[in-house]
């Protein structure tokens, strides 16, 4: 049984190592193998053989969420959890990848009109510059669209992402996404270069994806110099407050 799972496994690959812990954590009791593989576009395929297999594969749909997978399964109206991809290679919007691959890999856009209306009238590159936004950041989005024939998907973010913009963007708090390594490994790179005093707080996004919160009084860019060269292959975005 083949599960392909809500998570990317990118950047240095760190990541695989994170979810076999995860996995053993969650079904590591039952009668089941499973392997680790990446499918297209970096999404994490999960095989599992033996006894417990249907019950292992529902509890991990339970814990990470499953790729719809088919076009012909993304529904108007549905809420589903994806990531930015190819930031900045277009002007007229931004593309989500929710984890269509068949009957050709598609991203789904969030368009450049819904973008202005909630975000005001700047530019898409200056959105991303301004917001933070890195590749393979996880957001949720709402289908609002889907054109079978022309293959396209229009999405736009959620409620709830909405809000925790809304947080980000209102606080006062620096703050970095970083995307392509594991929190364990940004730790560490806190701790080697003495800054793990100047986080408030540290916070998942997703296996490979996670957000700092700077004190006050400590900004971006010492930290993403300070600690950049530890975690390459990583992309680092920052919220900035002058």
């Amino acid at each position: 049984m083949e599960i392909v799972i809500l998570e990317k496994v990118y950047g240095d690959r760190s990541g695989f190592k994170k979810l076999h812990k995860k996995l053993n954590s969650l079904i590591g009791d039952l009668e089941v193998e499973w392997k680790l593989a990446v499918t297209q576009k970096q999404w994490v395929k999960v095989t599992l053989e033996g006894e417990d297999e249907e019950i292992s594969a529902n509890l991990i749909r339970e814990e990470f969420g499953e790729a719809p997978y088919k076009l012909s399964s993304v529904k108007e109206g549905e809420i589903y959890r994806g990531r930015f991809t190819d930031l900045g290679k277009v002007g007229y919007g931004v593309y989500v990848d929710i984890g269509v691959f068949t009957p050709r890999p598609k991203d789904a856009l969030i368009p450049l009109y819904y973008l202005k209306d909630t975000f005001g009238d700047k530019a898409v590159r200056k959105m991303i510059r301004d917001f933070g936004w890195v590749d393979n950041l996880p957001v949720e989005v709402e289908v609002k669209r889907v054109e079978f024939g022309a293959r396209e998907i229009e999405v736009h973010f959620s409620d709830k992402q909405l809000k925790r913009f809304k947080t980000w963007f209102s606080d006062g708090f620096d703050k970095l996404f970083i995307a392509g390594t594991t929190s364990e490994r940004i730790e560490e790179a806190l701790i080697a270069t003495g800054h793990s005093r100047d986080v408030r707080r540290i916070e998942e996004l997703g296996l490979m994806e996670t957000m700092l919160v700077l004190k006050k009084d400590t900004q971006a860019p010492g930290i993403i110099k300070a600690i950049g060269p530890h975690i390459k292959p990583a992309q680092i975005g920052a919220i900035k407050f002058d």
